[in-house]
């Protein structure tokens, strides 16, 4: 029988439906604002005194925030909650606002960045968290690509709000004061709305230890039923780094498939802008192409979670995979065509494509093989290696082409996509569990 039309599914999908603001909300609100303010990083920066390598890497602070981040918030949310956790983050996030507007120094700056990373973490951990122990497997990786979609969302209309207060008031600055009022909203909807997590209290462990062993089908190499469930000393909750010990298997292998995904979809923020300006395009049409893609990559958000929930995971790693990998190696051979603005923009729409379909698999992946009882501790160490993986992946492009050409950067990171592609063949069936028919 197909999860879904088990007795308590209908229940879960109305609770979720009928709490879609308060468990969707804050994610895009804080997006939103954070959406508005990351293009306007650099300007600030400057006329702070940062020359343009002192600007990006004050930009960096907050990829670098939210990476050192992830694993404190798995220790908070295992042990204070979700939504506690998600109003102590958005207090410390409007203080680190409130910095950034009065910064008086470039260094007051840079740390408020890493600051508003650092509690970014906290909110996608939260609600990552609170997907796993309450979503049935049969239609999870929906509810997460919709999760996923809903930052998407935010950081693609927050430049729009951006460029509207700027014509506005003409201060970048304007930007950080919405942003902060996205987070008091933020805080507001977080602590005043009803609580998802009341209405839908995650199962006890035994609970969990019985329907969860229970969706594994067996593959022959499928993980084992003790690797689904967290450590234990004494009846009391597994520590961050003894529950990573305990997962090595699985993230030093399906998380480090994770990991190559989210260096792939990092490349393709810095690859495209990089190339546009390489092959001699004005600023105009690199925005326009960049755009185009980004509007594919969002239109198939939705899209990734059904192929994941009726044909398995693999159907939307595997194809993304490919075709982002694929898609680097393609156009690596064309920056010196006579078409190559062509080649430029059809290969920008196929990268779309390839980060659209596999919008969510990274958060669906995380919550299928994380233990269901306490699943926090886990989702940090997974989140930490998959942003790690989205943190490199620009310092490579740099550094190869640094070294080397733009063309072979880009090459390399189509490799890094197909070599991603056969350890997703690997692991996804060994480790991921599977819906009896």
């Amino acid at each position: 029988m197909d999860v879904s039309e088990r007795p308590d599914s209908p229940p879960v999908r109305e609770v979720l439906w009928r709490f879609a603001p308060m468990i969707y909300g804050p994610t895009v609100l804080f997006a939103l604002g954070e959406g508005a303010v990351i293009p306007l990083i650099p300007v600030i920066a400057a006329q702070l005194g940062a020359d343009v390598a002192t600007a990006a890497f004050v930009a960096s602070a907050l990829v670098v925030g939210q990476l050192c981040g992830n694993i404190p918030a798995g220790w908070a949310v295992a042990r204070i909650g979700e939504r506690l956790t998600m109003a102590i983050a958005g207090l410390l996030s409007l203080g680190g606002a409130v910095a950034l507007a009065f910064a008086p120094s470039l260094g007051v700056f840079a740390a408020s960045i890493f600051l508003i990373g650092f509690c970014a973490a906290a909110f996608g951990l939260a609600r990552h968290s609170f997907m796993t122990t309450r979503v049935p497997i049969a239609f999870r990786a929906r509810a997460l690509s919709l999760l996923g979609g809903t930052f998407r969302l935010g950081m693609f209309v927050g430049p729009f709000v951006a460029a509207g207060l700027l014509a506005l008031f003409g201060d970048a600055h304007a930007a950080i004061w919405f942003f902060a009022a996205c987070l008091v909203a933020t805080i507001l909807l977080v602590l005043l709305g009803p609580d998802p997590e009341s209405a839908m209290p995650a199962p006890g462990a035994d609970t969990v230890r019985g329907s969860g062993i229970g969706l594994i089908e067996d593959t022959g190499e499928a993980i084992t039923a003790s690797l689904r469930v967290a450590p234990a000393v004494d009846g009391q909750r597994a520590g961050v780094f003894r529950t990573m010990w305990h997962f090595r298997r699985v993230l030093s292998r399906l998380g480090v498939a994770a990991a190559s995904l989210a260096a792939v979809r990092s490349a393709r923020q810095v690859v495209l802008p990089l190339w546009g300006v390489s092959i001699g395009l004005d600023a105009q049409t690199i925005a326009l192409v960049v755009g185009i893609s980004g509007a594919i990559d969002f239109a198939l958000f939705y899209a990734s979670g059904q192929v994941m929930d009726r044909f398995g995971r693999l159907w939307a790693a595997l194809p993304a995979m490919v075709l982002m990998g694929a898609g680097f190696i393609a156009l690596a051979f064309t920056h010196d065509s006579a078409q190559n603005a062509m080649w430029f923009a059809m290969f920008a729409a196929v990268l779309g494509v390839g980060n659209g379909l596999s919008s969510g698999i990274l958060l669906t992946l995380g919550a299928d093989v994380a233990p269901k009882s306490d699943p926090a501790p886990f989702l940090g160490s997974w989140r930490t290696l998959t942003d790690a993986g989205g943190a490199v992946s620009p310092l490579l492009v740099s550094g190869i082409a640094a070294v080397s050409t733009l063309s072979l950067a880009t090459g390399a990171m189509g490799a890094i996509g197909l070599l991603g592609a056969v350890a997703f063949v690997r692991w996804v069936p060994r480790f991921v569990p599977r819906a009896r028919p």
